[in-house]
């Protein structure tokens, strides 16, 4: 079976993940303790017992990445490689270190420069995202552009993650009123994401042009398998592609759909989740039948996914 890797992006975190793995593989307890000696701080501490550090972009984005590479390294040490990889978002990140383009330590230290920058952006509480359930997604422009008329600032789809599921960013207000209308014209749901800024839209201009500044500074190394990126949903044709991407992908919507049905063209056949959650399991479903959909972020995962990938 062809293997996609997708990785998770923010507002996946939970505190308790990556413990499991943490205690139980070397592999992975490898990872969280190369992680804090670059960080200089406890990443393994933040991931495992605090909530509070993790609702910050700033420790939110190191711990998943840190995070999904520990459960990636599990997983290959059991036989499992990727065809090809895919991460949501702050994901792409964890996706270029598994096809080798970017080294694990300069990876998370450039991921905890972006979530500052990102943050530093927009302050907490300017911005805000929502994901709008149910609704067709030019009906969900449509209450983004009416939430703009009425001269609440921007709002505008950021993610396009399956069917039905589009998430909207952009200034709170606006947002917020274009969720209440988004439920007007019959969506089922309307949730607020458990992130502090309003991600993919041009108000993370500023911290685009910081990211670039950094990005620049990478040892970018030519990849060993496929990487789609969010920009475009189009795998990266060269390694000299990825600071222009990144740059860009954090001010644009994500095209997780398209990304996974370009996999499925590609021969995909195997789409297996690394990092916190099964929210990347639970688009896949939504957007393609007869593929194994599988996640992995501790023992009992891993054994589920390491028995449906082999049968």
């Amino acid at each position: 079976m062809k293997t996609l890797f997708m990785f998770s992006g923010q507002g996946a975190q939970y505190a308790g993940m990556g413990k499991d793995l943490y205690e139980n593989f070397a592999v992975a307890k490898d990872i969280f303790d190369r992680a804090d000696e670059v960080l200089g701080y406890s990443i393994k501490d933040i991931c495992f017992n605090d909530e509070e550090k993790l609702g910050e972009t700033e420790y939110a984005q190191p711990a998943i990445l840190t995070m999904s590479v520990a459960a990636m390294k599990v997983l290959e040490e059991q036989g499992i490689h990727a065809d090809m990889t895919a991460g949501l978002s702050l994901g792409e990140y964890s996706a270029y270190v598994a096809s080798g383009a970017m080294k694990f330590e300069e990876a998370v230290a450039l991921v905890q420069k972006r979530g500052k920058f990102m943050a530093e952006a927009v302050p907490s509480g300017v911005g805000a995202m929502y994901a709008v359930i149910g609704l067709d997604t030019e009906l969900v422009k449509e209450a983004c552009e009416e939430a703009v008329s009425e001269g609440l600032g921007l709002a505008i789809p950021a993610n396009y993650n399956a069917p039905g599921q589009v998430v909207i960013a952009g200034k709170a207000e606006s947002v917020k009123r274009a969720a209440e209308l988004a439920k007007e014209k019959g969506a089922k749901m309307a949730v607020q994401l458990k992130v502090s800024g309003p991600f993919h839209t041009e108000l993370l201009l500023p911290a685009a042009e910081k990211l670039n500044t950094e990005l620049k500074k990478m040892t970018i190394s030519p990849m060993n398998i496929p990487v789609f990126t969010n920009v475009d949903a189009q795998i990266v044709k060269s390694e000299e592609d990825i600071v222009p991407i990144l740059t860009r992908q954090i001010c644009l919507p994500v095209r997780w759909e398209d990304i996974v049905n370009n996999a499925v063209e590609n021969g995909a056949e195997a789409f297996v989740e690394l990092g916190p959650g099964k929210t990347l399991c639970g688009f896949v479903k939504r957007i393609v039948k007869g593929v194994v959909n599988v996640n992995v972020e501790d023992s009992a995962s891993l054994e589920k996914a390491v028995a449906k990938l082999k049968a």
